[in-house]
């Protein structure tokens, strides 16, 4: 369970990551990118910060990941230079994807009984026998 000032940390890093990200992609020239951070969660320690984002179209997010994850340090150091004055220490960066919408989506599928498990056998996960 997250603290309020994790919270509260959690949600200023957001808006200037967004603010960040979508500056670069904007910069850059990169048409038909939409960038956003779902949700960035601190540790207990203030160390590091994991944040997720979500990309469309969803076919380039995997080389989007890589690219953000070797610019981390410049990220983390422009981040710094708009929070300074909220933060001492900026925590470490890591990034991941945020798959949740493709989750919801899967469910929202199962629910609406196009992809029904009983009918077709195929679509469940195979149990292993030790």
């Amino acid at each position: 369970m997250e603290t309020n000032r994790q919270k509260k940390i959690g949600s200023v890093l957001q808006k200037d990551l967004v603010d960040i990200l979508q500056g670069e992609v904007r910069k850059n020239g990169i048409s038909n990118l939409v960038i956003s951070v779902s949700k960035v969660s601190v540790t207990t320690d203030l160390s590091i910060a994991k944040v997720y984002l979500s990309v469309f179209p969803q076919d380039k997010a995997k080389d989007l990941l890589e690219a953000i994850k070797t610019n981390a340090p410049l990220i983390k150091h422009d981040l710094s230079q708009r929070v300074k004055l909220q933060l001492r220490k900026v925590p470490n960066l890591a990034f991941y994807i945020d798959d949740s919408l493709d989750y919801i989506e899967k469910i929202d599928n199962a629910l609406a009984g196009k992809e029904n498990p009983i009918e077709n056998r195929d679509l469940l996960d195979k149990r292993k026998k030790f």
